[in-house]
């Protein structure tokens, strides 16, 4: 009776320790991330994106059916993090579809998805040493407030195994994710000015980074004309815009114009300056001697850079670390397209320690200037530099397609590295501090308030190709097929310059994934699936044989 007694309390309390549980755990819930990159952390930056998200947000992910290993993990990413979103917020709502399921719609699906401009990706599917191709939709819609995005799940890279391309993409999803929600959620209010009118870049050479900044940012076309008859106004107006952008300027400022951009700069606007110091590119190469000449382009900008610490100097930078170039070798019939080293197309370095360029692909230069720092009270961070296999060349100087031919000596490759961007953070002193000023202004300012710059050695960084009158993906070669950091740099930038660091962090986080070796698993599948499937079984049968055999002989005495 005492036993039973006993036996009953223990239930009951076992019991009500349950009930307590569960009713603890309905208010408090926490979930543990064992992985060392903490890949199913969500950072504090994509959280903040869905922070004010008061009604249904619904995301549709298009990336789903049967697939290979490889993206049958992509796709299990995107379900693990839109959990993670929902968690935090439940007003996060998603769902996996797959319009090609059913045979009697995939055709119209596919075309309205490709309208919408969710195309299709093709994927190489390898069994028993036959490969097929099958399609799917890595893509995802989400909806806010009557508003509609398009989330890319694949980030595309030439030449990249299917494992290098799901581990990029894996990579990419916190990301890409967290941009669209902000775009939903958040509605733009910073402004961007890109400067026209002293032979800047023309819109289409520039029209791919244009398109990526306007999904976040106000652009608006800015001339400094209007400084000869109404200065003062057009102080007034550039100091509406958080950032202004020059692209590889061609023509001199004026002193009037520099002056409106330096009280620009004091009254804290920030600036993002791709300039270079010499006239020289490809196409002036592209004639019947092979042949053009890189002499000094005087902008009238140097002592504007140089009261600000840095100094834009008038050489070029040759590097052994650089991208090739596209030439055809031959005459007529014979004629074919080959890849050959081109030292004037650096490839920088980036600073590993910095949220500007950590985790970035190489920067290609074409042309590049070679940048100084001076010492002021200006804090300087270098961005991006070139390898140290590096030699300066001074203009005027002959440039002949025919190096190409001609093995470079290492020996000549003996600079040190060359600063080739730099991130200029402080309070700047005018450049017109104790000088006669171009005209007079109401309020005219020596000491700026906090405020950043970077200064780019060459404008070409920005430019991106245009092939039949349509602009190109910025960083992207299509001779070479090659594609570069360009875009993801001045992104992080821009982004920076103008305190949205969120993003940056973000789009910089590195996740490591670990895949199977696809050759290993067809060759020694057998012994797996034996070791998987029958082991346990004989193992089992081992353990009855031996429980009964002793059971047995126990009960028999």
């Amino acid at each position: 009776m005492l036993k039973t007694k006993r036996n009953i309390i223990t239930i009951v309390i076992t019991l009500v320790v349950i009930i307590a549980i569960n009713l603890i755990s309905d208010h408090f819930y926490k979930r543990f991330d064992l992985t060392k990159d903490k890949r199913y952390t969500l950072s504090d930056e994509a959280l903040q994106t869905i922070a004010d998200v008061d009604s249904p947000l619904i995301i549709d992910v298009f990336l789903e059916g049967e697939f290979p290993s490889e993206f049958r993990r992509l796709r299990n990413e995107t379900q693990q993090l839109l959990e993670e979103f929902t968690v935090y917020n439940n007003n996060v709502k998603f769902d996996f579809i797959n319009p090609l399921d059913n045979e009697d719609t995939r055709d119209q699906n596919l075309q309205q998805l490709s309208q919408r401009g969710l195309q299709p990706f093709q994927i190489n599917i390898q069994e028993s040493g036959k490969t097929s191709q099958e399609l799917i939709i890595p893509w995802a819609l989400a909806s806010y407030n009557e508003q509609t995005v398009i989330i890319p799940l694949i980030k595309n890279k030439i030449g990249a195994t299917d494992q290098e391309l799901v581990n990029g993409s894996i990579q990419n999803l916190e990301y890409a994710f967290a941009e669209a929600f902000k775009k939903l959620v958040n509605p733009k209010q910073k402004k961007i000015a890109v400067l026209k009118g002293n032979g800047q870049l023309s819109d289409i050479y520039i029209a791919d980074l244009l398109k990526k900044l306007g999904e976040h940012y106000f652009l608006a076309p800015f001339t400094l004309d209007s400084v000869a008859s109404n200065p003062e106004k057009t102080l007034n107006d550039i100091k509406a815009y958080d950032l202004i952008i020059s692209a590889k300027p061609s023509v001199a400022f004026s002193e009037n114009e520099k002056y409106v951009l330096d009280q620009y700069t004091m009254n804290g606007g920030k600036s993002l300056w791709l300039t270079e110091s010499i006239i020289m590119d490809r196409d002036s190469l592209m004639n019947e001697t092979n042949k053009g000449v890189a002499v000094y382009r005087d902008l009238n900008l140097s002592d504007f850079f140089f009261k600000y610490g840095v100094r834009v100097n008038p050489v070029i930078v040759n590097d052994m670390y650089s991208a090739p170039i596209v030439l055809s070798i031959g005459e007529g019939s014979n004629a074919r397209l080959q890849r050959l080293q081109w030292q004037y197309s650096p490839l920088a370095a980036s600073n590993p320690n910095h949220p500007i360029t950590t985790n970035l692909d190489p920067v290609k230069f074409d042309f590049a200037s070679q940048i100084d720092t001076l010492k002021n009270g200006i804090n300087k961070t270098i961005l991006l530099r070139s390898s140290q296999l590096t030699k300066l060349q001074g203009v005027p100087r002959e440039i002949s397609l025919d190096v190409v031919t001609q093995e470079p000596n290492p020996e000549d490759y003996k600079e040190p590295h060359q600063t080739l961007a730099v991130l200029l953070e402080g309070e700047f002193t005018s450049v017109y501090d104790k000088r006669i000023k171009p005209f007079k202004i109401s309020e005219d300012k020596t000491t700026s308030k906090t405020t950043k710059m970077i200064v780019i050695a060459d404008g070409d960084v920005i430019k991106n190709e245009v092939i039949r009158n349509k602009p190109q993906e910025l960083g992207f070669e299509f001779l070479t097929k090659r594609k570069f950091g360009n875009k993801e740099f001045l992104e992080n930038a821009v982004n920076y310059l103008l305190n949205d660091d969120g993003l940056i962090n973000i789009r910089t986080k590195e996740v490591k994934l670990a895949f199977l070796d696809s050759e290993k698993i067809e060759a020694q599948k057998s012994k797996w699936q034996i070791i998987n499937i029958a082991l346990p079984l004989v193992i089992l049968g081992i353990f009855g044989f031996a429980f009964g055999f002793f059971r047995k002989k126990r009960y028999s005495k």
